[in-house]
């Protein structure tokens, strides 16, 4: 074994110290193969894929949970978005109403959790820390995000056995979802610079949604497609498209995110870079 500064190195750790002199294009396409094969691993142990959507929901409540640490050590909010924290707490209160006449089950549990969260930190920013929100760096109108979603809503949304303002209120929460990150990134890309914990949120988003959107990827697959026009026109493909948007919406912010952590930095947004 190697020596480097009085430490002895081993196998596992000049393996890493090999992949952190690649660069950084080939180090996030090594890690988005890696999480494909993950993917194709975990599907042929357990074919009931309904488990990649409970643990996007983990992640999604794992990253408020890490919202609450810091509000709760560091009393401030700065760096945060109280309208994407608004626009979170809408969509999960939507689709927990929808569960209930649905089906309550598993994700019921996860997304009153996600929620009950969500109006803490909401509470937190509104009222104990308030001169700490930087209200001018939270500046993506809130008419800009919700509109599109009730328009898109009524028009598109699935056919299935329930009543119809159900279906128009399932169908806003997904479109709510996909964009409801916007004014956070639009606040970061303001700031220019990120804070270490509000980076660790974005990024556990970031996570959940790559991890949604395969679900629904390998749900169309193993049907053989049939799942895409099983729920009505347009229905499917509109909300794949809302899981693709919301991916690509957060890719940019992920690869950053990647390329500071692994170079050890505090996290940066190019001003080249047009996040929003």
């Amino acid at each position: 074994m190697g020596k480097r500064r009085g430490r002895t190195w081993g196998p596992l750790d000049r393996f890493f110290e090999s992949f952190r002199r690649l660069p950084i294009k080939i180090r996030v396409g090594l890690g988005a193969v890696s999480a494909i094969l993950l993917v194709t691993v975990l599907k042929y142990f357990d074919e009931d894929l309904d488990y990649f959507f409970i643990i996007s929901e983990s992640v999604h409540a794992v990253g408020i949970l890490v919202l609450i640490y810091k509000l709760a050590t560091q009393k401030t909010c700065s760096g945060l978005s109280l309208k994407t924290q608004e626009f979170t707490a809408l969509f999960l209160a939507v689709r927990l109403n929808c569960n209930f006449y649905m089906d309550v089950d598993i994700h019921t549990i996860l997304d009153s959790i996600s929620l009950l969260s969500t109006l803490w930190v909401i509470y937190m920013i509104r009222y104990k820390l308030k001169d700490t929100y930087i209200e001018e760096l939270d500046s993506l109108p809130r008419h800009f995000v919700v509109v599109p979603c009730v328009v898109l809503a009524v028009f598109v949304h699935p056919y299935i056995r329930n009543l119809h303002i159900n279906r128009i209120l399932w169908a806003f929460s997904v479109y709510m979802e996909a964009i409801s990150v916007l004014p956070q990134l639009r606040y970061m890309q303001n700031a220019k610079s990120v804070e270490p914990v509000t980076s660790h949120y974005v990024f556990a988003l970031g996570v959940a949604r790559i991890l949604g959107f395969g679900h629904w990827v390998l749900r169309v697959i193993e049907t053989g497609g049939h799942m895409i026009w099983g729920t009505g026109f347009l229905w499917m493909p509109m909300m794949l498209l809302a899981e693709l948007v919301q991916t690509f919406i957060l890719f940019d912010f992920c690869y950053y995110y990647i390329k500071s952590t692994m170079a050890g930095q505090m996290l940066t947004i190019p001003s080249q870079v047009s996040i929003v």
